[in-house]
């Protein structure tokens, strides 16, 4: 009896926070997960997560991690572009350096373009070998801030703005190949990056600042990114899925 063929997916900054909620979701139903990280991963799950030193603002280590992926799978399935990084300090966007925003639009939004645009070229040479039973997705992992004003991290909703329009732009393009792109916009997720934050948005719940009245976790991103993966929203493809305990409801 043949086997099904194990499914391979890439996620960047895998190795912590939502892109480690997003890399056991997929190990817990059988995928194979390639983790394209600064840091190493935590853990490694017998053998189904592979690790590859990159930092997706390089061109140069963009080229390494789709090498990586090659020599280690025959086809990628899907691609999850979740590596980014915040403003190191929050402040008056009156104030704010140019370096900080080259460093967050570079990490942000030009490491995942033009990663995609790497992956995509090879996901459609795989498409026309095997279109009947290929069917690979690009998910982008944008934020809150894509439509939120946030005045004090000007440059980091500038760049998850910039990418939910990358969502809909590789959505129109592949969409002739078969290749479905989405995008998952976390709300309030309990990681590193909103730690230094926490009082504000315990204040900011308990309030009834979102209608879930709760913390999201990494893994209720990785319930979102497994339902794409399993291929439940095949006739949807630009599509934003907010996973933010109804905070984009905006109520009255």
């Amino acid at each position: 009896m043949a086997t099904e063929k194990i499914q391979t997916a890439l996620i960047t900054g895998g190795s912590r926070g939502i892109g480690a909620g997003i890399v056991q979701s997929l190990i817990k139903n059988g995928f194979r997960v390639i983790i394209a990280d600064l840091i190493n991963p935590e853990t490694d799950q017998k053998g189904l997560i592979q690790f590859i030193k990159g930092d997706i603002s390089s061109s140069n280590d963009r080229g390494q991690i789709v090498e990586f992926c090659k020599n280690e799978a025959s086809r990628l399935d899907l691609l999850v572009n979740n590596a980014g990084i915040s403003v190191k300090e929050r402040g008056d966007m009156l104030e704010g350096k140019e370096e900080s925003f080259d460093l967050l639009m570079n990490v942000n939004l030009k490491g995942p373009y033009f990663l995609t645009q790497s992956i995509a070229k090879w996901m459609i040479e795989e498409r026309k070998k095997d279109h009947h039973a290929y069917f690979p997705k690009i998910i982008n992992i944008a934020s809150l801030t894509s439509y939120a004003s946030s005045i004090y991290m000007a440059e980091y909703a500038l760049s998850k703005s910039a990418v939910s329009m990358m969502t809909k732009l590789y959505a129109d393009r592949l969409a002739e190949y078969g290749i479905n792109v989405y995008e998952i916009r976390p709300g309030i997720i309990e990681t590193s990056m909103t730690q230094p934050s926490q009082e504000k948005y315990n204040a900011f719940i308990a309030q009834g600042g979102i209608p879930i009245s709760r913390w999201g976790f990494p893994e209720d991103v990785g319930k979102a990114v497994l339902a794409i993966a399993h291929n439940l929203l095949s006739y949807s493809t630009g599509e934003i899925i907010n996973v933010d305990g109804g905070y984009h409801l905006r109520r009255l």
